[in-house]
């Protein structure tokens, strides 16, 4: 029996939910999951750089910003072909999902943005659901985005509005929320989730949770990424996050947001076999696929086949929840 959604939780609940022992906050998690989704299914995303490097802003941990000296060389926004070769591929190798990001600060009103509508054009033919993450976004630009077949569009909140500033001073947390916002609005679907291991403590990643969980509908997607420390970035000497991290996130947001994709996101190359598995147990169904999120290492298509193989685990279709 599916329970009703809510979108009041408080943050003492949060936090009692997410300080539950963790066998138990797992076999809770668990349950929930079962009651609102098949177990066995994750979804296969892909996550394409469609214009990298340059970026003004200057997110802590991102090596893409043009004021920090990483590996990351400036690129110019691919070519539509190269894209749409790039999205058959994925799917031929098993993803349903395919989201395209650009290092931008915001969208903006130009022949970029009038490929990147193409882009989106191309791939919503493929069969494939089709997610971008532009940066931050007005109402009409989403509807056009809307009118182009967009299915989902990515925005993370990153961290807490508290801890935010620590972490970008670029730009500000209600921009952020604006951007969601406003996808919503156009009735795109919303995926939204954070980074841990930026310095933040515990009550801060329950506030973003606690934003994430009561926003006007929960996001349909909520990636929980792991900090991958890239030399040359503020963030560089940042300790590994704990996998009992990751499962208590996990966990917590499947029990607040039962209906959500909630997805393992950066960090899982830094996993074990056995620690994705917790992540499964804990909630998570879904994961990127391919062997980099943007400019970060991550597991490539045959080690994913492996890792399915052994859990016999399969491929959500597409457009499941419409």
């Amino acid at each position: 029996m599916q329970v009703a959604l809510r979108t009041d939780w408080s943050r003492k609940e949060i936090i009692e939910i997410y300080n539950l022992p963790v066998l138990e906050l797992i076999h809770r998690a668990g349950e929930v999951h079962r009651r609102h989704h098949d177990p066995q299914e994750v979804q296969v995303c892909t996550l394409l750089s469609i214009k990298t490097g340059g970026c003004p802003e200057d997110c802590a941990y991102c090596p893409q910003a043009a004021r920090y000296h990483t590996d990351v060389e400036v690129e110019k926004l691919l070519p539509t072909d190269q894209v749409l070769k790039a999205a058959a591929e994925a799917k031929a190798a098993g993803s349903t999902r395919f989201c395209m990001g650009a290092a931008w600060r915001e969208v903006r009103d130009n022949g970029d943005f009038d490929r990147v509508l193409d882009m989106v054009k191309g791939v919503c033919n493929m069969g494939m659901e089709v997610c971008c993450t532009l940066g931050m976004l007005t109402g009409e630009q989403a509807e056009k985005l809307k009118h182009a077949g967009l299915y989902a569009y990515n925005h993370n909140l990153d961290t807490s509005e508290d801890h935010y500033q620590e972490i970008i001073t670029t730009r500000t947390y209600d921009d952020r929320l604006n951007t969601l916002e406003n996808v919503r609005e156009a009735k795109i679907s919303v995926c939204s989730g954070g980074i841990i291991g930026m310095g933040e403590t515990i009550q801060d990643r329950i506030d973003m949770l606690y934003t994430l969980s009561n926003l006007p509908e929960h996001p349909e997607s909520v990636p929980v990424n792991a900090l991958v420390p890239v030399p040359g970035t503020p963030l560089e000497d940042q300790e590994k996050v704990s996998v009992w991290d990751m499962v208590r996130m996990i966990a917590t947001a499947r029990i607040i947001m039962p209906r959500a994709m909630v997805r393992l996101s950066a960090g899982r190359v830094r996993m074990n076999t056995e620690e994705q598995a917790l992540c499964f147990l804990a909630g998570a169904n879904s994961i990127f696929a391919g062997d980099k999120l943007l400019t970060t290492p991550n597991p490539d298509f045959a080690s994913d086949r492996e890792l399915f193989q052994k859990l016999d685990l399969k491929p959500r279709p597409s457009y499941k929840s419409v």
